[in-house]
């Protein structure tokens, strides 16, 4: 299962009053890696299929602050998990080599992505053979 059990829920502490909540995420706290890079998607139709990707060397953590999406995620070797991202102070904690597809947005999703490296193209695998191949190799 390489790195699949690593792969988690994490829920975040939420604070607040009467005038909402807040929800604080610190690096190396909250999440197991240190924080080099923040996007959100948003906007994606309902019927598309984003990420689709490995990487080799950064960590995420993707949590839908608004809205709701899915995650599934695969080993390379058969086993993959379905996550539900709904609740805006939960996200899932993904390690490297797992391959992530990102669907099923609401209308209103906005989808935050926390990432341990700046980007790199060249730690992508976009090829899910490809992926394979490399978890082989392991």
């Amino acid at each position: 299962m390489h790195n699949m059990n690593q792969v988690k829920m994490l829920d975040f502490p939420q604070r607040g009053d009467e005038r909402g909540h807040l929800v604080i995420i610190e690096g190396n706290q909250d999440i197991p890696f240190e924080i080099k890079r923040a996007f959100y998607i948003f906007g994606s139709d309902h019927d598309v299929v984003r990420g689709q990707h490995a990487n080799r060397r950064t960590q995420f953590v993707l949590i839908n602050v608004a809205g709701t999406s899915k995650v599934k995620v695969k080993d390379g070797e058969g086993n993959e998990a379905i996550f539900c991202l709904n609740r805006p102070h939960t996200g899932i904690y993904l390690p490297t080599m797992v391959w992530k597809d990102m669907y099923d947005f609401s209308e209103d999703s906005v989808l935050l992505v926390l990432a341990s490296e700046h980007y790199d193209p060249t730690e992508y695998i976009r090829d899910y053979q490809q992926f394979v191949e490399e978890i082989d190799e392991d």
